[in-house]
């Protein structure tokens, strides 16, 4: 990349998402770029929660992405790009799931359940760590994703949303179909299954779970731009 194509990177993550969609309406492949590289975590997290599977989330985001690029023109700024990239990307895990396997009714598990629970408190990281606190930090947040992994399916989509991903109850509840109440339930109840394996001191790294950025990141982006004829192939 030269410096000036840096500079000009390092200018569009300034732009607003309206500014990037005009951009890439206009085949800017560095709008697209950066939009991929804006929103790639939340994708990612998504479509993780529904697929439970690394790659085939991948798959899922970079689906996602050529699908809504496809469809660009369409975006009528009704809602945010984040919402309507999430839409797309829920759909097209869902759509994955339902040909993977035939549908379970599991609303028995929404009733609500007659003995409390607290919920897991979730700090935020502290700012100096040492070396060997940072190894301790990764392997615990290993053991966070497999206790989400773990969860059933309709309260591990919940619990990414909500508590990984900070969405707020009504966006979740829109984006799965459900009734707020729906989704404070499932919320309720994964938290309590995790308290099950979770010490309270696990939890100053959950912001951390699910981690897509580098090469990971820009090889799903690279990807997306080769697909919509914006980068040519890598030779070899």
């Amino acid at each position: 990349m030269s410096r000036l194509e840096y500079r000009r990177g390092g200018d569009l993550q300034a732009r607003s998402d309206a500014e990037l969609v005009r951009l890439a309406l206009a085949r800017d492949g560095e709008a697209f770029r950066t939009i991929m590289q804006r929103h790639n975590r939340r994708l990612y997290r998504v479509a993780r929660s529904v697929v439970h599977d690394d790659s085939e989330a991948e798959d899922v985001v970079q689906e996602a992405y050529v699908l809504a690029f496809g469809n660009l023109a369409k975006f009528r700024a009704e809602s945010s790009l984040a919402t309507w990239l999430t839409r797309i990307t829920l759909n097209e895990a869902l759509g994955r799931l339902r040909r993977r396997r035939p549908t379970v009714d599991l609303s028995v598990l929404d009733l609500p359940q007659s003995n409390g629970a607290q919920v897991i408190p979730f700090p935020t990281m502290s700012p100096n760590q040492d070396p060997e606190r940072t190894a301790a930090q990764h392997e615990i947040r290993r053991l966070i994703e497999q206790a989400i992994d773990e969860l059933p399916e309709i309260f591990r989509v919940v619990f990414v949303m909500r508590d990984v991903e900070d969405m707020s109850i009504e966006e979740t509840s829109d984006f799965l179909g459900l009734r707020p109440e729906t989704v404070k339930t499932r919320l309720h109840r994964a938290r309590k299954l995790l308290r099950h394996s979770l010490d309270e001191k696990l939890s100053p790294v959950l912001t951390d779970v699910f981690p897509f950025a580098g090469a990971r990141c820009l090889n799903v982006t690279d990807e997306v731009l080769h697909r919509l004829g914006l980068l040519p192939p890598a030779a070899g």
